[in-house]
């Protein structure tokens, strides 16, 4: 199971696809782990050199001490790349992956080519929401709030037609360690980038749920307005878009990637 040490953390990732090739980093979403972007491998494996990790605090990664921060989780990706030893790389970031993205397109980008922001904001949430979601596990753990979080997830129709998928990302989001997930909880509640994501000039795609009550549409329409040159794709989700969606969500990323592969 390959890891890598930053610092005190040892994270966990995944390889796999045409190494060679141009590098795909994805980053996962709160309480979730690099198995949320199943549904994308066959297709982006064909391409790229595929890289999936789990955060800091959750899946097969440790748990240090929190909280963290957004600059923490996006410092994790940069020792990735570094470990990888991977240039010319896309970065495709799914609600905090994509706060990570916005992150390391502001601090970073000369590590990066391209970006793609799927269910996301540059502010997301409100302090009251969160702090009641973390006292919530705190107290109950992470059984106490994954009705709730599916419900935000997924759309009411694709609940009931999928209940398998969804039995999985139960499972999944309700094995994450509570410290883990209350320490990213923090990074999500205190990252605010709202002035500066004015300054990205990379190539964004901004991906948003048309039915997603946690990052809207607005959100993400505030996004496109303040990165010049980005483009906004609004998919038929709720959450977490790239299992709803995922066959819209795969070829919208396929269609960025190869139209920056062109101009390339």
């Amino acid at each position: 199971m390959p890891h890598f040490a930053n610092g005190n953390v040892s994270v966990h990732y995944e390889r796999s696809g045409v190494q060679g090739a141009p590098a795909l980093v994805l980053s996962s979403s709160l309480g979730t782990t690099a198995e949320l972007w199943k549904p994308q491998l066959p297709a982006f494996e064909q391409r790229y050199d595929v890289i999936r990790y789990d955060m800091r605090g959750h899946g097969a990664s440790s748990v240090p001490a929190g909280p963290y921060s957004v600059e923490q989780l996006s410092r994790d990706v940069l020792g990735l790349i570094n470990e990888l030893q991977l240039a010319d790389v896309a970065f495709c970031g799914i609600s905090i992956g994509g706060a990570i993205g916005q992150w390391l397109a502001i601090h970073a980008q000369e590590s990066f080519r391209a970006f793609i922001l799927s269910n996301t904001a540059a502010k997301i949430g409100t302090l009251e929401n969160w702090k009641i979601r973390i006292d919530t596990v705190q107290q109950e753990g992470m059984s106490a709030v994954a009705d709730r979080i599916l419900q935000g997830w997924f759309t009411s129709p694709y609940r009931e037609a999928n209940p398998e998928t969804v039995d999985r990302m139960r499972a999944m989001l309700t094995q994450c360690d509570p410290a883990g997930y209350v320490s990213t909880c923090a990074a999500v509640r205190d990252v605010d980038l709202r002035d500066a994501v004015y300054q990205i000039r990379k190539p964004v795609c901004i991906l948003a749920g048309k039915h997603d009550l946690s990052t809207t549409i607005e959100d993400a329409q505030f996004l496109h307005r303040a990165i010049e040159g980005s483009k906004l794709v609004e998919l038929p989700a709720a959450h977490i878009s790239n299992i709803e969606a995922s066959t819209q969500f795969t070829a919208a990323v396929l269609d960025f990637l190869k139209e920056q592969d062109s101009h390339g």
